[in-house]
């Protein structure tokens, strides 16, 4: 099974872009959607994060209070290292074990949809190729802005704590260009890779 990581600064279109795959017939996993889980109501991070960062960063339901640990992360960049450290762990684990799963179901191609890829030492070496989807870093201010409501000043720093495109760019073996595309011409380039991997 090859394993292809895509990635993306935030607004890129990364996860449209593995999706995409996944209906050509990769498997997906979604390092985004497992770390939501873990931080989720009785997830598995959440005892640890109480008893690092106390209550107040455990919302009314039990899950991790994002907005919080945003605030507290930009006003205390240590405390980012303390969150990773309990998170990524975790998410290794099961993406590990949905890789696993994916490999015994007969896989050709895992994509890992990793938003971090760049900034990781490890995640490299454990792929076979790096796909990076590129767009200016105001359309991907655009974007973010449109789709989650935040504020400028607040996706800008969103977008300081991860990896510059060119820091991306440099990891990449294929980079797909999401600047102006249509849907209809990414999924093109989604085809086209799917196509390279056999698929």
């Amino acid at each position: 099974m090859v394993r292809l990581g895509v990635t993306g600064g935030i607004g890129s279109g990364k996860s449209t872009l593995a999706s995409m795959l996944a209906q050509r017939g990769a498997a997906w996993i979604d390092a985004d959607q497992i770390a939501r889980s873990v931080t989720a109501p009785r997830g598995a991070a959440i005892a640890a994060i109480r008893q690092t960062f106390g209550d107040a960063l455990i919302d009314t339901h039990g899950a991790l209070d994002r907005a919080g640990m945003r605030a507290l992360v930009f006003a205390h960049p240590a405390a980012r290292q303390q969150l990773e450290a309990i998170v990524h762990p975790l998410v290794g684990q099961q993406t590990a074990e949905q890789a696993a799963a994916a490999a015994a179901r007969g896989h050709r191609l895992a994509v890992f949809d990793i938003p971090l890829l760049a900034e990781s030492g490890h995640w490299p070496a454990r792929l076979d190729a790096v796909a990076v989807v590129d767009c200016t870093p105001e359309t991907q201010l655009l974007r973010t802005m449109a789709r989650s409501g935040l504020d400028r000043a607040t996706v800008q720093g969103i977008m300081a704590s991860q990896a510059s495109r060119a820091q991306r760019r440099a990891v990449a073996d294929i980079v797909v260009c999401n600047e102006t595309q249509s849907l209809q011409e990414l999924q093109a380039q989604a085809d086209r890779i799917a196509a390279w991997f056999g698929l």
